[in-house]
């Protein structure tokens, strides 16, 4: 996971490098390809204490609220798992949570039926895809900890 660890560089808000005129659209949903999405969305939910804010047999979203983007999730049959770290199937994507204390959220994720990957903080949600766990950066408003 490149980065990983890193704070990297927090940008003012509104600050966007090379943003040249005005906005072309706004992000509704990230989407992750999956077998199962009611099962991943649950688990979604879950970790980031979300609701589930729609659903159909092969669409689920996982949001703040109904009318915020949030994390989809699309029925994909035959969809296969990153087998990250090795590239013979390659993760297109991972997600980075903020967690307040990673140690304590590592047992946490693995009850909700993550799997430790083989690098330190990086799991697999229950469909194989990678994530890491991240200790809040100071600048993020502090986690609520409902556990």
């Amino acid at each position: 996971m490149k980065g990983q660890g890193q704070l990297g560089k927090h940008l003012p808000a509104g600050a966007i490098c090379g943003m040249m005129g005005t906005m072309i659209g706004r992000m509704h949903h990230v989407v992750l390809d999956c077998p199962d999405p009611a099962a991943l969305a649950a688990f979604y939910s879950t970790l980031l204490g979300l609701p589930v804010t729609y659903r159909d047999d092969d669409w689920v979203v996982v949001a703040a609220s109904d009318t915020s983007s949030g994390l989809a999730f699309q029925l994909a049959p035959g969809n296969q798992p990153p087998t990250w770290p090795d590239p013979a199937v390659p993760q297109q994507f991972h997600l980075d949570i903020m967690v307040e204390d990673v140690a304590a959220a590592g047992p946490r994720v693995l009850t909700l039926g993550a799997v430790k990957l083989d690098s330190d903080n990086v799991y697999a949600d229950p469909a194989g895809h990678p994530f890491c766990l991240i200790r809040r950066p100071p600048w993020a408003p502090p986690i609520r900890d409902d556990h």
